[in-house]
């Protein structure tokens, strides 16, 4: 029988590097985290987006 988790949402958001690609893990509200398998060019655009969201956010 597996282990039994608590399914929360606690915890940092966190990417970690796989054979080849990146695991994005990121936690949500009620529990649960969305996770997200990116490659370079995906991870690097959502880069992009997320510092011109942020300077949206800064005006």
């Amino acid at each position: 029988m597996a282990a039994m988790k608590p399914r929360t949402g606690d915890g940092p958001m966190e990417v970690t590097k796989e054979a080849r690609s990146m695991v994005m893990r990121i936690p949500l509200e009620g529990g649960g985290r969305l996770v997200v398998e990116l490659n370079v060019e995906e991870a690097t655009n959502l880069g992009n987006v997320l510092q011109a969201a942020v300077a949206l956010v800064k005006k």
